[in-house]
C-alpha cells in the first residue's frame, strides 16, 4: 500500500500524473515559442511535473536507482523553474534560466517515458530489451536532439511581457 493504495492503483495514479505533466509541457513549450506566458498551463505543468517526481521516490526500491537520480536532478531543475518564473518574475538571467528548467524537466519527463514504453510496450520491448539495443538510443537521442532544438528555440522567442494582474 502507498499513501492508501494497491501498488496498482498508485501506479495508474503516477502515470495520469506524468501524462498530464508532459501534455501541459508540450503546450507550454509551445507558448514559449510564441513568446506567451501561460499562467496556468505553464502551473499545471510544475505542479504535475513535480508530483511527478515526488511520487516517483514512493514506489518499492532496494537501493539507489536511476529512476531516483533523475527524480533527484529533475527536482532542482524544477526549484529553479519556480524561483525563476514566480520569485524572481523572469527578471535579468532568471528569464533564460527558467526556461532551460523548465525544458529540462519536460525533456527528463519524455525521456523516462522513452524507458518505460521500451519496459512495458511488447513491440517495442522486443526490439530492445536490455534498452542497450540500437533502437532505444536512437529514440533517446532524436528525443535529446529535440529538446537541445526546441531549447535554443524557446530561449530566444520566450520574451513575455509582464504577467496579468
Amino acid at each position: 500500500m502507498i499513501l492508501g493504495m494497491s501498488l496498482s492503483t498508485f501506479t495508474t495514479l503516477h502515470v495520469i500524473i506524468s501524462l498530464i505533466a508532459i501534455v501541459s509541457g508540450i503546450i507550454v513549450l509551445f507558448g514559449m515559442f510564441g513568446g506567451q506566458r501561460m499562467i496556468g498551463m505553464t502551473a499545471l505543468f510544475l505542479l504535475t511535473t513535480i508530483l511527478t517526481s515526488v511520487t516517483g521516490f514512493m514506489f518499492p526500491s532496494h537501493g539507489f536507482t536511476p529512476a531516483q537520480g533523475v527524480g533527484i536532478i529533475s527536482l532542482v531543475v524544477l526549484a529553479a523553474a519556480v524561483l525563476g518564473l514566480y520569485i524572481f518574475h523572469l527578471g535579468g538571467a532568471w528569464r533564460w534560466i527558467y526556461v532551460v528548467c523548465a525544458v529540462l524537466a519536460l525533456y527528463f519527463n519524455c525521456f523516462v517515458l522513452v524507458v518505460q514504453s521500451f519496459q512495458k510496450l511488447p513491440f517495442l520491448s522486443a526490439l530492445a530489451p536490455t534498452q542497450s539495443e540500437p533502437p532505444f538510443q536512437i529514440a533517446q537521442g532524436i528525443v535529446l536532439v529535440l529538446f537541445i532544438i526546441a531549447g535554443v528555440v524557446a530561449v530566444r522567442r520566450f520574451h513575455p511581457g509582464p504577467a496579468a494582474a
